[in-house]
């Protein structure tokens, strides 16, 4: 069963790939255990440390960018365990770091939902060409999902190629020192309970924007003029540095290639994962450009909406989302403000595709419904698959519909282009369904998208194939619209 609409899958399909690791941290869940560790790594002599450092980077260095840097910062987060002594050698703190180290396998299980939107540089690229960015949710060891992308090139024939990737990978810089904005921050607070009493005390003398450090200073202050120190205080200042942390920047170096750009997991709502992100380059009323993406912050128990923004895909701020609205999974952006207000898709209840409306794109409140399951295919939950696509039809919003045996197909349907609550088309039969080997592989017989573009008269669909590997399909938007359009009669 499929729609009308004829659709092109092209030859292309990426494929997780084992060889692409980070280096993380590794300490055992014993403190005795790393003093033990500790302890064996200073009784060996500097000769036989040397050796076995060589041995190390004679296995790995090939392997990373710069290992030796990863090695020391690993090594500065035990040096505090270590007794009073002379200075160690680098050999030394080289081998300690690599004691507390480990390789991680970034997209080892799985490289799939993706999105897609045009590159911010379009230098060198042919007349009626395009070069694209496509995000990605890499999934490895223990189900940690990250954010990678991949470059490519749409010819002015319609013809889609992706660039070649190296080994490599690299994570950011954490920006140390974050700014935050006082009235974002104060909602957040709100939302989660914190009125008056410590709220107001540590909030009051900052500025509009402020730092990490003076936040922590104003905490400090706090804490020493509350005595005794209460639990309450405690628990109020805890949550106030985790709404901190969870609030943060990102810089990689230009030289890397897009594709060794790596967004891993960093604050502690997101430690079992960053979830599905949903790019889209957003034109604001002035013309300026920002791209945002939404995710979904997993951390084991719990997930939490998040929003990116990035203006060139090297500095990334990653911010919390507030209001009533934020929850579940699913939300996607509109590329532009519609009557002056920002606008949004979502699915508040896992069931029901909903929209709303604000005045910030980091606040969201008073959902409603705009779709229901309707047809056998979707009759168990239907959500978006990226942001609306903008056309003098209507806003095109590609949607996913899930069916008997847990069976995820692609739809489509088409809101109102001036007031995106109604409806006024949609396919009664999917555009995409997995078939063939799209149908095997971590979660089965799933097809999934978290954002399709435009080019030309073309709209270029990339989707997962089954949570394991990811493919590009095309259409033309000319049969699209017919089909939608005659859904109405």
């Amino acid at each position: 069963m499929s729609s009308s609409v004829a659709i092109r899958r092209h030859d292309i399909s990426l494929q997780p790939e084992s060889g692409r690791v980070i280096i993380r941290p590794f300490f055992p869940g014993k403190p005795q255990i790393c003093a033990n560790i500790l302890a064996r790594a200073l009784a060996i002599s500097e000769p036989e440390a040397d050796l076995q450092l060589q041995a190390i980077l004679a296995e790995f260095d090939s392997r990373h960018f710069d290992i030796e840097s990863l090695l020391l910062a690993h090594y500065e987060k035990v040096r505090h365990q270590i007794a009073a002594q002379p200075t160690l050698s680098r050999v030394r703190q080289l081998l300690i770091g690599a004691l507390f180290s480990g390789e991680y396998a970034l997209e080892s299980a799985a490289l799939f939902n993706p999105s897609m939107v045009p590159h911010p540089d379009q230098s060198g690229v042919m007349e009626g060409g395009l070069r694209f960015i496509m995000s990605l949710r890499a999934t490895g060891e223990g189900h940690i999902s990250s954010i990678e992308f991949r470059t490519g090139i749409i010819t002015p024939d319609g013809a889609i190629s992706v660039e070649p990737v190296s080994r490599f990978v690299a994570l950011p810089e954490v920006v140390p020192n974050p700014t935050y904005k006082k009235s974002r921050f104060i909602i957040k607070l709100q939302e989660m309970g914190f009125t008056g009493g410590p709220a107001t005390a540590v909030m009051d003398p900052l500025e509009e924007s402020f730092t990490l450090h003076e936040l922590d200073e104003s905490m400090e202050r706090v804490r020493r003029e509350s005595k005794p120190a209460t639990r309450d205080l405690r628990l109020a200042l805890e949550c106030f540095r985790w709404l901190a942390d969870s609030n943060y920047e990102l810089n990689f170096p230009s030289k890397l290639a897009l594709s060794e750009r790596i967004i891993f997991p960093v604050s502690a709502n997101e430690t079992n994962g960053i979830e599905d992100a949903r790019f889209v380059r957003f034109i604001e009323d002035d013309g300026s450009v920002m791209y945002y993406a939404t995710y979904t912050a997993y951390n084991g128990r719990a997930i939490l909406p998040q929003l990116i923004e990035t203006q060139d895909f090297l500095h990334f701020r990653v911010l919390t989302l507030n209001g009533t609205a934020v929850q579940n999974k699913g939300m996607a952006l509109f590329p532009r403000r519609i009557g002056g207000r920002y606008a949004m898709l979502s699915r508040q209840d896992d069931e029901n595709l909903f929209i709303m409306f604000s005045d910030s794109p980091h606040y969201w409140s008073n959902p409603q419904i705009i779709l229901r399951p309707a047809q056998m295919w979707e009759s168990v939950k239907i959500g978006n698959c990226g942001s609306p696509i903008e056309t003098p039809a209507g806003w095109i919003v590609i949607t996913h519909g899930v069916g008997p045996m847990r069976k995820y197909c692609i739809g489509a349907v088409l809101l109102d282009l001036l007031d995106p609550t109604q409806v006024i088309g949609r396919l009664s039969e999917p555009l995409l369904s997995p078939e063939g080997n799209e149908r095997e592989g971590y979660v089965p017989n799933v097809v999934y998208s978290c954002g399709s573009m435009l080019h030309g008269r073309e709209l270029i669909l990339p989707y997962a194939m089954s949570d394991k590997a990811s493919a590009i399909a095309t259409m033309h938007l000319d049969e699209l619209l017919a089909a939608l359009l005659a859904s109405r009669s």
